[in-house]
């Protein structure tokens, strides 16, 4: 073999050994905790929804037997002990300004596999799932608050 093909080998081989190296040496690395909690999270409850969330959540209204459409933007505060509070928030039914959400309150529940129910006082019902690292959290509609209604929404967290 040529001098200069035989350094451009072992130099890969070097490179790869190197490299190979590392990401063991990063995998030993991590602990034993960390990896079982990747693997199998900690189970939720409503500790886990703790701060102020943007609910966005579009779907359908009944009002006599006509579905008009729905769109909802709100704040939603969940205070880790099972109620929430939303500090802004828009309801438009058909296109119109129905509600001004600020200031509404509600209770929620969290399962340990991170399903629950969401309820607004003297409105609609959700069933909830909160996702990983509770930066999410999914609801669909389940009962209406005066008329039955259809829907789906995410709340998406917000940094401190």
């Amino acid at each position: 073999m040529k001098p200069k093909l035989t350094k451009t080998i072992m130099s890969s081989l070097a490179f790869t050994c190197a490299l190979g190296c590392l990401v063991v040496a990063m995998a030993l690395g991590t602990s034993g905790t960390a990896r079982a909690t990747a693997r199998f999270p900690q189970p939720c409850s409503v500790h886990t929804l703790n701060g102020l969330y943007v609910w966005t959540f579009d779907g359908y209204e009944n009002f006599g037997g006509d579905l008009v459409p729905k769109a909802i933007m709100q704040g939603l505060r969940f205070n880790g002990d099972g109620k929430t509070f939303n500090p802004f928030g828009t309801v438009n039914i058909g296109g119109t300004i129905i509600i001004d959400a600020t200031g509404g309150v509600g209770t929620y529940t969290v399962a340990a596999d991170c399903t629950g129910t969401l309820s607004i006082t003297g409105g609609p019902s959700f069933n909830i799932y909160v996702g990983p690292s509770t930066q999410q959290l999914w609801t669909t509609q389940i009962a209406g608050g005066g008329s039955a209604g259809t829907g789906l929404g995410i709340a998406t967290r917000l940094p401190y």
